[in-house]
């Protein structure tokens, strides 16, 4: 009898706790964005870590999207990255993290790879950059011996998308 109530309990606390985060979100975020900086509104996401297969290379960092307008073509007036990339393998192979961007030029959506290389032993290779009129930001990580991503690197499995103006 005593384990049911505890059961019951912990049900109750459960669905009181499901109730009362959503408006805690709310409430921390409607503050965060009500302040003097309101007006060039930032999202920050935290991702990671993502891995390469058999966990030879591991990344993970921030993505901050400033500006987002949401005309014809919806882009973030910028887009900044910052991370670290692990090599995993004690062999000759190099941990990569390869991102894509696609970008808004006039009507056109082209986009970019931009590669990041580490080649130390569980030493992490920190990196940072920033595109503009950014529309998404997808994400591959391999571990290889070469001096520029492969192939397989960037046409094998799929692409993560860390960032996607809607």
């Amino acid at each position: 009898m005593n384990t049911s109530r505890i059961l019951a309990g912990l049900a109750l606390a459960t669905a009181a706790a499901m109730t009362l985060a959503p408006a805690a979100q709310a409430a921390t975020s409607t503050a965060a964005t009500t302040g003097p900086a309101a007006s060039e509104a930032a999202s920050a996401k935290v991702w990671g870590p993502y891995y390469a297969p058999g966990r030879a290379a591991k990344t993970l960092g921030t993505l901050t999207a400033r500006g987002e307008d949401h005309a014809d073509l919806p882009t973030a007036d910028t887009v900044r990255v910052t991370g670290q990339v692990y090599d995993q393998t004690r062999r000759s192979a190099c941990g990569w993290a390869v991102f894509r961007v696609t970008y808004r030029d006039g009507s056109d959506l082209p986009n970019r790879l931009h590669s990041v290389r580490d080649c130390s032993y569980r030493d992490a290779k920190r990196y940072a950059f920033t595109y503009r009129d950014v529309y998404q930001v997808e994400l591959k990580v391999c571990s290889e011996a070469t001096s520029r991503p492969s192939l397989t690197c960037l046409y094998a499995g799929t692409w993560k998308t860390l960032y996607l103006s809607k």
